[in-house]
């Protein structure tokens, strides 16, 4: 007698229509499976497309100052814009994939933001430069709204920690790899054709997303109507933690864009008087967040997020503390153990929100990146003030303060009970 098998996730055809959709259980894709495997590597290469085309900026930031004739705060608004506009785009594309799908928005963004990077290595003037980053930002928030979302609708609720990992380490390589190439480059090339390098890169890893992201099986299509977007925004903001998680993304990456914009301003100067080539080698430090997002976010489903979220807040802490110090050693490793405990606290928090919204993911999802790029555009620019003001020890108090409010956070959400059937 022939045992029957259940099939795999990747192997049972979608339904035809809502109707019938709606009538099967979730099929959720398992860790192991080739489904599982497409997925996490379509989504690592639009995590890396995604950071490298935010963040190839930062390390032209000084070489920026001297050729437009701007001071640091003016520079980093070609980052500033850019994640500005990300932040406002995601209020928008994170409920249009709640209506027209998730596969179809995040494509469209990739391709929009690798054309837009290449556009802008031929404008000739700053306010050019300045409207293609925004343009950059917007595209982008097709692909960062949708992801944490689909990777919620569609991986096993066990391994959603790990599959989140994995994702955020794209965004690692993305961003490491981005300020390195175009750190390294613009040494020798000039900033225009580092830009053009990025923007083809990007082209590629679109291309392999579009080929190799399975097609949704959980997708439920939700209205666009005004009130019940409005609905789900009222509904996000009455949970006990959902608003906190919304805190915890503004501060985190606040802190972390602001260290990364102006570390190299400092290392530049006197006493260090390094290169330019060596200060873009530095992006190795996103080496530790490669590894921290996936090995933390694996840890933080098997321990309980609520366990794990503030104790990488403390490990930023640590690793600020040392930046502080004169040797650049010390200055170094501050910043490795800063990237390793910032990735692994978005790998956890980011998987949270999927964990605790119960209905209208895609717009909490929108929600929490809305947070974490105003962050990033806000503090990012702000900071530029405290560095003017007090140099590397006016940045220390300004992060400091920053994660001084994600620790209180966090300890905020240690303390909530979780919702009913949901491992917190």
């Amino acid at each position: 007698m022939k045992t029957a098998v259940a099939p795999l996730a990747h192997e049972i055809p979608p339904p035809a229509d809502d109707d019938a959709r709606a009538e099967l259980q979730e099929i959720y894709i398992e860790k192991g499976t080739p489904a599982f495997m497409r997925t996490v590597l379509a989504l690592f290469c639009g995590g890396f497309a995604t950071f490298a085309l935010l963040y190839c900026v930062q390390p032209m930031m000084p070489l920026l100052s001297h050729e437009y004739g701007i001071n640091a705060a003016q520079s980093s608004l070609i980052l500033s814009v850019a994640t500005g506009m990300l932040a406002f785009g995601l209020l928008i594309t994170g409920p249009i994939s709640d209506r027209i799908g998730r596969k179809p928005v995040m494509v469209a963004a990739l391709f929009a933001a690798a054309l837009c990077t290449i556009a802008s290595s031929m404008m000739p003037s700053w306010h050019g430069v300045l409207i293609m980053r925004a343009l950059i930002g917007l595209s982008l928030s097709g692909l960062a709204a949708v992801a944490m979302t689909y990777l919620s609708e569609e991986i096993h609720p066990q391994h959603i920690g790990l599959a989140m990992g994995l994702y955020i380490g794209g965004n690692a390589i993305g961003g490491m790899s981005g300020r390195l190439i175009t750190g390294v480059l613009i040494d020798f090339v000039s900033w225009h054709t580092a830009m053009l390098v990025i923007g083809g890169l990007a082209l590629v890893a679109a291309a392999v997303f579009w080929k190799i992201l399975p097609e949704s099986r959980n997708f439920r299509a939700r209205s666009l109507h005004p009130r019940s977007l409005l609905d789900g925004f009222t509904m996000h903001f009455r949970d006990a933690g959902l608003p906190l998680l919304f805190l915890e993304a503004f501060v985190l990456m606040g802190a972390f864009v602001t260290l990364f914009n102006y570390i190299g301003y400092r290392l530049l100067a006197a006493p260090y008087n390094l290169d330019q080539v060596f200060v873009g080698l530095l992006s190795v430090v996103y080496l530790s967040g490669i590894y921290s997002s996936a090995k933390i976010g694996s840890l933080a489903d098997k321990l309980g997020r609520r366990k794990v979220l503030w104790a990488t807040i403390a490990l930023m802490f640590a690793g600020l503390a040392l930046t502080m110090f004169t040797s650049l050693l010390l200055v170094i490793v501050g910043m490795l153990v800063f990237t390793f405990g910032f990735f692994a606290a978005h790998s956890v928090a980011s998987s949270w929100i999927g964990r605790r919204a119960l209905t209208a993911k895609g717009q909490a999802s929108s929600l929490y990146l809305f947070s974490y790029y105003a962050g990033s555009s806000i503090a990012g620019t702000a900071g530029g003030v405290f560095w003017h003001l007090g140099g590397w020890n006016g940045i220390g108090l300004f992060i400091g303060a920053l994660l001084l409010i994600a620790l209180l956070v966090a300890l905020k959400l240690a303390k909530l009970p979780p919702l009913q059937g949901v491992k917190a």
